[in-house]
């Protein structure tokens, strides 16, 4: 290479030194490879003296081991791949090479050691399992050898044992996973329990990395499918159970087990009518998702691009599959319901902050009919799909979940296209089956994506067709058309249209129908029409006490357990459009027996009721968003005789306070606490905003947050304050704060549970929620960082400190308060502490300044804070005469305020400033201090 000119700066001259280096580690790699170790050797050696890059610099070193290693030079080998090692502790490489070198130096327990090493790093390499077990010989031989003669030493003895343990757990787990395997699999095996242990211990092998990797590397997925091809519903448990430990984070290994397995297998097995083993196929399916989509999200480079490709591949062929099985004739019911849950789970995508939406787009294209084929369904109909009392509210979570997914209006006019093409399908050339399955249709979309179900709503026929079906002689055809009604009066313009065409239908059916299922499904119509003016007391669409009475027969079908579950949530759903009216909600707080047979129900299976439950206790609790209105445009409204929203005079806040105390002594917390389990799509992100509406407002009382923590409330807010809308999250996390102020901290949210809280309430210090959001958000961490350093890591970890700073210059009193009180707490971290002297900051005058405020308590939280910092930090001392001239005159204002708090304060700060440094002391003595600490020390000495 030309020698490089002084005068060029170093950028230019590294290129040509590492473009050296690197071609001198070729030559060496290509004469290694010839067998002439002695020139490679010499190579790398001028390459080392080349090289700048600490990683090529140990690559270097590993070679030259390997040298040195065919020399003979084995003290030189071992020293070289040490300094591999020291750059890269898991380059297994360098660790064998110097196993071999310490071998052959007679360093066996060393040797062992390095070996052991590269096996926990690669379980599946033979060549080191191999070099490990002749390894264990000599070690054996040479621990006889020196018994022989005297006591073997203890330290090679340990390793003996220890090496030994280690093969045979090697050689074990191969015999174990056969013999599970062939215990599973033998026809003429008869002792259930000795099968029930076998697939036991596999499913806990396939849990551990190791034993994972070991099940699969010994053709485990080709005997897992032997196991699921039995159709035995233990032995189907057992493989799929395992299955998910292989899969769990790890996209290799599920790719490979998607290939060997196939995706219509696995949707084939999550169609079988055992309920267990669906689910445990939907959990398989779910993690096979979870570990194909992670691995379409790493960023990738080069080679791997091609498997990037592959996951979407597999991701979209199990997607596929899936809508296939919505419309399977032999798939059951819970099949189908599980195969909704997985789709609305995976599609969609997580966060608006996501850009691609296509996998939504594609299922719209492929799978949109089919999944209205499952909502569509007509129960009790010919030739009609086995569904659930789930199911058809699942298919209206998905689509709504889909719908929200469209970023422009162009995606959202194909996604209207499609569903009147679907609805026109039906409705259109077909008889009165094919209406019916039309207007299931269109009950579908209006419970889900609703400004679609509005649309196909408005097709020519569709809404002539539900009233008069209504009028129909056959249940099943008004029960179709009578829910089609009641979803279609969500609006108030068509609520209005329906008050004047259905109304008196409506009032027919209920008084004159045999059927319950009929009768409460008209007076639910009823109740949502009367409820059209919601909380306005002045707007009322039925005559005085015709609410009252819907809502009497609603708590009575609701008390009635001899009517199916099913039929008894057409009562709540009634109630929940009731309770706008302040009179029913007091009538139904008064009637307990029917308060807890609606928490019944909401622990119930059928979780369709979710939401009727959660807004009929938003509505008994006030919890609805509510503004109080301006003074000046009340009176501009009635001057120009405009509408002018009236509040009932039951919904004043002492009769709230009342509602509240009874739904808490019915038992409502523990119902609230069960809906939040649910993993069911009926729990959608509204539902959970609902929830944590009613959890804030059966917090507002101090003296009732206990009893919400004791029953649950405090672990069911946790992730209602991390997932929903924003709105919601945000309620939960004020309703934690307000228990974390007013209670112990550690009581409430026991072990790491308290570690949780603190994400939500930081969530709180953003600019945009409310001052009060704000205070209370400040006040619940100044608790939490009183406690622990591990909890004020993770405060720090949040970003919480500049927010905490912010409010300190908040002009709202209350909320400078509160953030220089958390301030004080979290001064006793070394890193807040370091913060105070960061150069150019202001974080330390201010304190002091804050000192010498009138505000007694502002003063007492500024100085408590200094006081922390000048004991715990003692730089901090030296700096405080720096930040302000007015210092002293602070400090002695403490001294002499009639505060005994603020006196002790002063007089700690005072100390620690002349216990720290001479040139501080020599200040304070030359002023008036000593003076004013003589008289506060004389004035304690007074009987």
């Amino acid at each position: 290479a030309e020698p490089v000119s002084r005068t060029e700066p170093a950028s230019q001259a590294e290129p040509a030194s590492q473009a050296t280096a690197e071609q001198l580690r070729a030559q060496g790699n290509a004469l290694f490879q010839a067998g002439q170790p002695e020139a490679a050797l010499a190579a790398y050696t001028q390459a080392l003296a080349l090289c700048a890059g600490a990683a090529q610099r140990a690559v270097l070193h590993r070679n030259r081991a390997a040298c040195h290693l065919k020399l003979e030079n084995y003290a030189k080998a071992e020293a070289d791949a040490s300094k591999a090692i020291e750059a890269d502790g898991r380059d297994v490489k360098a660790l064998f090479r110097r196993s071999q070198a310490l071998q052959k130096l007679g360093r066996l327990d060393q040797a062992v050691s390095d070996l052991q090493r590269c096996v926990s790093l690669e379980p599946r390499n033979k060549a080191f399992q191999e070099a490990l077990r002749a390894l264990g010989s000599s070690l054996h031989e040479k621990v006889s050898r020196e018994s022989a003669g005297r006591a073997a030493r203890p330290t090679a003895r340990a390793q003996l044992l220890d090496l030994a343990s280690q093969m045979k757990t090697m050689s074990c787990t191969d015999s174990k996973v056969e013999q599970m395997f062939q215990i599973l699999l033998d026809p003429e095996e008869k002792d259930a329990d000795k099968k029930q242990k076998a697939a036991q211990n596999l499913i806990v092998l396939a849990r551990e990395e190791a034993g994972a990797e070991k099940i699969f590397q010994s053709d485990g997925v080709r005997l897992l499918t032997q196991l699921l091809d039995t159709a035995k519903a233990d032995m189907m448990l057992a493989a799929l159970r395992t299955l998910v430990g292989l899969c769990s984070g790890h996209r290799s290994r599920t790719t490979a087990i998607l290939a060997e397995l196939g995706a219509p297998r696995l949707s084939a097995v999550l169609g079988v009518e055992h309920e267990q083993v669906s689910l445990a196929a939907c959990n398989l399916l779910q993690v096979m998702f979870d570990s194909l989509k992670e691995g379409m999200q790493k960023d990738f480079r080069g080679k791997e691009d091609a498997v990037v490709l592959d996951s979407s591949k597999d991701l979209k062929l199990l997607i596929k599959d899936l809508l296939e099985l919505l419309t399977l004739e032999g798939a059951s019911a819970h099949g189908r319901d599980n195969a909704l849950n997985l789709l609305i789970k995976v599609v969609p995508r997580k966060s608006p902050k996501e850009t691609n939406n296509s996998l939504s787009l594609w299922v719209i294209d492929q799978g949109l009919k089919k999944i209205l084929e499952v909502g569509s369904t007509v129960c009790g109909a010919q030739d009609s799909l086995p569904v659930t009392e789930n199911s058809r509210m699942s298919a209206s979570v998905l689509l709504s979940k889909l719908y929200s997914d469209l970023k422009c209006d162009a995606e959202r006019e194909n996604f209207h296209h499609l569903c009147e093409d679907y609805v026109k399908s039906w409705f259109e050339g077909h008889e009165l089956a094919g209406k019916l399955r039309a207007i299931q249709a269109v009950s579908c979309l209006l419970q889900g994506p609703s400004e679609a179900g509005n649309r196909v709503l408005e097709l020519e026929g569709i809404m002539d067709s539900v009233l008069s079906l209504c009028a129909s002689v056959r249940e099943a055809h008004q029960l179709v058309a009578v829910e089609a009604l009641i979803h279609a009066a969500d609006k108030a313009k068509r609520a209005s249209f329906i008050t004047a065409n259905g109304v008196s239908l409506l009032k027919e059916i209920y008084k004159h129908s045999e059927k319950d299922s009929i009768r409460i499904r008209a007076l639910v119509g009823l109740c949502k029409l009367g409820s059209a003016g919601g909380t306005d007391f002045s707007m009322k669409q039925f005559a005085e006490g015709s609410t009252m009475k819907l809502a009497k027969q609603c708590r009575k079908w609701l008390c009635n357990e001899s009517i199916d579950a099913g039929t008894r949530r057409w009562a709540v759903e009634g109630l929940a459009y009731l309770t706008f009216d302040a009179d029913v909600k007091e009538e139904f707080v008064e009637d307990k027996a029917a308060m807890q047979a609606m928490f019944q129900l909401a622990k119930s299976e059928d979780r369709s009721v979710l939401y009727a439950v959660a807004s009929t206790l938003v509505n008994c609790t006030n919890s609805y968003d509510h503004e109080e209105p301006d003074p000046q445009m009340l009176e501009l409204a009635k001057y120009a005789k405009q509408h002018i929203p009236e509040q009932h005079p039951k919904d004043k806040p002492d009769f709230v306070k009342r509602r509240v105390r009874k739904l808490l002594a019915a038992g409502v917390v523990s119902a609230l606490a069960c809906m939040v389990k649910s993993e069911n799509p009926a729990l959608t992100n509204s539902c959970r905003e609902l929830i944590s509406r009613v959890f804030l407002a059966l917090v507002q009382e101090a003296e009732e947050r206990g009893g919400v923590v004791a029953q649950g409330g405090g672990k069911a807010l946790i992730p209602l304050s991390l997932e929903g809308t924003e709105v919601g999250q945000t309620k939960a996390a004020q309703a934690l704060a307000k228990i974390t102020i007013t209670s112990n901290p550690e009581m409430a949210f026991p072990g790491e549970r308290i570690y949780e809280v603190v994400r939500p309430l930081v969530s709180l210090l953003h600019l945009q929620r409310t001052g009060l959001e704000n205070f209370e958000g400040l006040m619940a961490l100044t608790n939490l960082a009183g406690i622990s350093e591990r909890l004020r890591q993770k405060i720090l970890k949040e970003k919480a400190v500049p927010m905490i700073e912010g409010y300190m210059f908040e002009e709202h009193e209350l909320i400078r308060l509160a953030a220089t009180e958390c301030m004080c707490n979290m001064a006793m971290s070394r890193e807040v502490q370091e913060l105070f002297l960061a150069e150019g900051s202001d974080r330390l005058k201010l304190m002091v300044l804050y000192s010498g405020e009138e505000d007694e308590k502002l003063r007492r939280a500024a100085s408590g804070t200094l006081a922390m910092l000048t004991a715990l930090h003692p730089p901090i001392c030296k700096r405080i005469p720096q930040v302000t001239s007015h210092w002293l005159e602070i400090l002695q204002a403490l001294l002499l305020s009639p505060s005994a708090e603020l006196q002790h304060r002063g007089a700690v700060v005072v100390m620690n400033m002349m216990a720290a440094a001479r040139e501080v002391a020599e200040q304070l003595m030359a002023s008036e201090m000593l003076e004013i600490l003589s008289v506060l020390a004389k004035e304690q000495d007074k009987p």
